[in-house]
């Protein structure tokens, strides 16, 4: 049903067939009883049109020959000697279980769909979960094929299921309407195969055009999908609106809906010219046979209930047949989305894990940063080159450089989201990747620069930083007041219950409190470093930009805040803003992916380099008599 170049996409017809074992199993897994009833109902289903047809030909049969005596019926025409009302019943019995069973069918299925959603949906986000680091997030292709496999997580795997069982219901129903013509006449049954193979090629040429279609049309798919969302994007609307590219993006869009449009067009108008013929060619040969059949009853040669059943056995295999190519194409397509959902659930973790972690010490000494070179692709530009320093415990640590400097990067690698591309990074001697990543992760906390905002209670938002502790609420507020959030959530409807967001409204009241809270961005900053604080008593605090959203007091009350709660512990700060770094134990200016200076604030500013330019290009906003020495090499820009 597949050209080869098609089914070389999906690894081949074992590729395949993999999938779909892999498809039926979760399907098994997920119910079953429901997955066995539903077998039974398919073969069930298979076997009635068969059944039916085979019985109304014995009860015609039986009719026809009612009075004729038993010595002048033609031979092979008797019909079995089965009373007629026994016929009767049997065929009403059969057309209840036609009429019911569909609706079984369907409960069985939504039943089916529901617990294999379940399943698939768990291990996907299991896998994903299993994902120590994030280079893998960072990668669009990636992010799309998830996107793929969190839609065939819902889809895929009941669609190839369906597929498969509605093939196996077309083959059972072709075989046993064959069969029963057969025992017929075999002539007849060769009328029906010839009548049903243009039927079968037409749904052959219009399947495998489609599936080309619907492939070559993938990406301008994602595309259309991409403007629509975008359009809806809450983070995106203000300048959709205000920069006027609301038509824009549905220009965008329109057009990639009318590509789509022309595609389907010209396979709808192929369909039409050149398959519409072999339609006809099948219904002429069984209209052919069918006057054949008619002839040779009326010479005596078959009967009125064989006339019957070859009506019925025509237009039921050109059916089948019809449905089983259907289905096959069904099954493939869904085989296709199924297969970005296998790819992603079948992942490791990009970070290696340690065969034999080695028991994560307590820091006390130093975490040490050797000779770390790191590129996000193996093609691409270095963004740290050669970095060696030192983090000695207990002490506070200040990162500075203008934008794409490495800052960023190497706080993922401190936590870990990364691994060195060369170098390695040690806690108190132990490299990182010979601890158990959970172990070492449960000993840091930090806050980062693009913080999250989560659709829940004030509490929870807080609380989930330390989940040990989520229930804690003294925990909480004593982490709110260190980062100086506790009064104004005190304030709030509901106080620490009061639910940050508005995404999960119902009804019209806009003022019911129970609606929840939409915060401002240096509120939401707040909220986020009070979660950092949730962590007390790790060893290692990172602090990336944690103060950018607040105003000039907010920001100076948060860092005589922080000050107070980093004194006696280990700590990375980062900051565009030197006044926040000034009085951190050591601060390293990273130029390039390299460290050029290394030293206190006082150090720095009478080394006159480039931290002494930045720090008096930022003060010049403030004292206008401030000079400002040339540039040294590596920054123009004042948010450095």
């Amino acid at each position: 049903m597949l050209s080869q170049p098609e089914v070389t996409k999906v690894g081949g017809w074992r590729g395949l067939l993999k999938r779909a074992l892999r498809a039926l199993a979760l399907t098994w897994q997920a119910g079953p009883v429901a997955a066995t009833l539903y077998l039974f109902l398919t073969i069930l289903q298979g076997l009635l049109p068969a059944g039916v047809t085979l019985f109304t030909k014995w009860l015609l049969d039986g009719i026809q020959f009612a009075r004729t005596p038993a010595d002048q019926i033609p031979a092979g025409q008797a019909p079995p000697e089965i009373p007629p009302m026994l016929l009767v019943a049997v065929i009403g019995i059969f057309g209840i279980l036609v009429a019911a069973m569909p609706y079984l069918t369907t409960y069985i299925q939504g039943r089916l769909k529901r617990g294999v959603t379940l399943v698939v949906q768990d291990r996907l986000f299991m896998s994903v979960n299993g994902f120590d680091g994030m280079a893998r997030f960072e990668n669009p292709g990636f992010l799309d094929r998830l996107r793929m496999a969190q839609q065939a997580a819902t889809m895929a795997p009941e669609q190839t299921a369906a597929a498969i069982f509605g093939l196996v219901q077309n083959v059972i129903t072709v075989v046993s309407f064959l069969g029963v013509l057969l025992v017929i006449s075999p002539i007849m049954t060769a009328v029906t195969i010839v009548a049903a193979v243009p039927a079968f090629f037409v749904q052959l040429a219009i399947s495998r055009q489609q599936a080309g279609m619907m492939w070559a049309m993938s990406p301008r798919n994602r595309r259309q999908i991409f403007y629509q969302m975008l359009m809806l994007d809450l983070a995106a609307v203000k300048e959709i609106r205000l920069f006027g590219l609301g038509d824009f993006l549905l220009g965008r869009m329109r057009r990639e809906t009318v590509a789509i449009n022309q595609a389907e067009e010209k396979i709808d108008r192929k369909v039409m010219n050149t398959q519409g013929p072999l339609a006809a060619m099948g219904a002429v040969v069984a209209a052919g046979g069918l006057v054949w059949m008619i002839s040779s009853t009326l010479s005596g040669q078959f009967t009125i209930g064989d006339v019957s059943a070859f009506i019925a056995a025509v237009a039921g295999v050109q059916a089948a047949i019809g449905g089983m190519v259907g289905n096959a194409t069904q099954g493939y397509e869904a085989l296709l989305l199924f297969g970005h959902y296998v790819e992603v659930s079948d992942m490791k973790s990009e970070l290696p894990a340690a065969k034999d972690p080695v028991p994560m010490p307590k820091l006390e000494k130093a975490i040490r940063v050797e000779d770390v070179w790191f590129r996000y692709t193996e093609d691409g530009p270095w963004v740290l080159k050669g970095v060696t320093m030192d983090i000695p415990f207990g002490r506070s640590l200040a990162l500075v450089g203008v934008n794409g400097a490495g800052k960023s990067t190497l706080v993922k690698l401190l936590c870990r989201l990364y691994d060195p591309t060369r170098g390695r990074i040690t806690w108190d001697g132990v490299d990182l990747k010979d601890v158990d990543i959970a172990d070492f992760r449960d000993r840091i906390s930090a806050v980062f620069q693009d913080y999250m905002s989560y659709d829940l209670s004030a509490s929870e938002n807080i609380g989930v930083g330390d989940l040990v502790n989520l229930e804690d609420r003294d925990k909480i507020e004593t982490a709110a007041k260190q980062a100086d959030v506790d009064e104004f959530i005190r304030g709030l409807p509901k106080g620490y219950d009061t639910m940050l967001s508005r995404i999960f409204f119902q009804g019209e009241d806009n003022e019911d409190p129970e609606q929840g809270m939409t915060l401002s961005g240096g509120q939401w900053q707040r909220v986020a470093l009070a979660r950092a604080m949730m962590r007390a008593g790790r060893d290692l605090l990172i602090l990336d930009e944690p103060s950018a959203g607040l105003d000039a007091a907010a920001e100076q009350a948060v860092h005589d805040r922080l000050s107070r709660y980093r004194e006696g512990a280990t700590s990375v700060l980062i900051s565009h803003r030197m006044g926040a770094v000034r009085h951190a134990d050591r601060i390293v200016v990273l130029e390039e992916g390299r460290i050029s200076e290394d030293g206190t604030h006082s150090e720095l500013i009478r080394a006159d380099g480039e931290y002494a330019r930045l720090f008096n290009i930022q003060a010049a906003n403030y004292v206008g008599d401030v000079e400002i020495p040339p540039q040294g090499g590596a920054a123009e820009s004042a948010n450095a």
